[in-house]
């Protein structure tokens, strides 16, 4: 069992940077690939970056790279997401989760409560 909160969320005007942090429990957190979501409102919920087990490789959504950077510290149990350059599109709840495999797809096995983002014009 994993559970994860997610912090760092708030409003914050075009072009600025929000971090986000997600914490897990539990001793296997290394074990579990790492993804980041995002939800607007009336709209799906989204992939946005992934992370491996290890930290070495990463995907994002197209949108988002060169703006957004997942990373993580395995000895805190910590998951990030550097979010620079921000536009009102990205305004939406941010979702951590964690799955043993990689995949975009919504169906990571464990999911944080989320964090919301707004961004003003």
């Amino acid at each position: 069992q994993v559970q994860l909160v997610e912090s760092g969320g708030g409003l914050v005007q075009a072009g600025g940077s929000l971090r986000l942090s997600c914490a897990a429990s539990g001793r296997t957190f290394s074990s579990y690939a790492m993804g980041w979501f995002r939800q607007a409102p009336g709209k799906e919920r989204e992939f946005v970056a992934y992370i491996s087990k290890s930290g070495g490789s990463t995907y994002y959504k197209d949108s988002v790279k060169g703006r957004f950077t997942i990373s993580r510290d395995n000895a805190k149990n910590t998951v990030y997401l550097q979010m620079n350059s921000l536009k009102p599109e990205d305004t939406a709840v941010y979702y951590c989760a964690a799955n043993r495999v990689f995949t975009t797809a919504t169906t990571y096995e464990y999911w944080g409560q989320g964090t919301q983002v707004t961004v003003s014009s």
